[in-house]
């Protein structure tokens, strides 16, 4: 995560995402949905049959920073910009992605050329692309086998791309903006989840002042996760 109220924590996303850790685009079915009733697997995606109930849709949302919208990653567009953000030391420090745009681009690609459990996008500002966030589905990710997960649990990564947005109390007004659009517009959604590193401090108490509420820790791939939770 971010170091939203600090300058001293490596920004990140809620988990490692390096190449050997476990993708959210990986799964087939969380293994909560393996003997599943049938109904409970046919209420995964919306009427339309979008997982995510359209994230490019959203619109945006006012927050204490500005007016924030979430921008679905085109590639080929965007792929440069990423990459220079995940080559940041500071950055790279959690997500572990730093090297060759190829590298960015395989992460991109295992959620764009996927099912839609995860939505990538640039998340700007005032009309300024200043972060990158991964919306997915938490109750179709690895993460469910480490919580109790409910039905259409919708999880955010997030990290911001600029030194100067970090420490500024900025993260934690993005997330409890990103977690309002969440629940304004998934309203089969009750909750909304995240897994910083529990030694990210500042990270869990932006996470704290936008609403959400630590629930408990768990051991995910190359860390120990806080599991962050806001209810609707």
């Amino acid at each position: 995560m971010t170091p939203f109220e600090g300058d001293t924590v490596s920004a990140s996303g809620t988990d490692t995402r390096g190449d050997d850790a476990e993708d959210t685009a990986d799964l087939q079915l969380s293994p909560d949905l393996t003997d599943a009733p049938a109904a409970y697997v046919q209420d995964l995606a919306a009427p339309g049959g979008d997982l995510l109930d359209t994230v490019a849709d959203w619109g945006p949302v006012t927050t204490g920073a500005g007016v924030f919208r979430l921008v679905p990653v085109v590639a080929d567009r965007d792929l440069s910009l990423i990459t220079t953000w995940m080559n940041d030391p500071v950055v790279d420090a959690f997500w572990l992605l730093a090297g060759p745009a190829e590298r960015t681009a395989a992460h991109l690609a295992r959620q764009l050329d996927g099912d839609g459990r995860s939505v990538p996008c640039l998340g700007v500002l005032d009309g300024l692309a200043m972060s990158y966030w991964e919306i997915y589905r938490a109750d179709l990710d690895p993460l469910a086998r480490h919580y109790p997960s409910r039905l259409h649990d919708t999880g955010v990564h997030l990290l911001i791309g600029s030194a100067e947005d970090r420490g500024r109390g900025i993260g934690a007004a993005l997330l409890r903006g990103v977690a309002d659009l969440v629940l304004r517009w998934r309203p089969r959604c009750q909750r909304v989840v995240a897994e910083p590193d529990v030694r990210n401090a500042p990270s869990i108490a932006a996470f704290r002042a936008a609403g959400f509420r630590k629930t408990g820790e768990a051991d995910l791939p190359g860390k120990r996760a806080a599991l962050m939770v806001r209810d609707r």
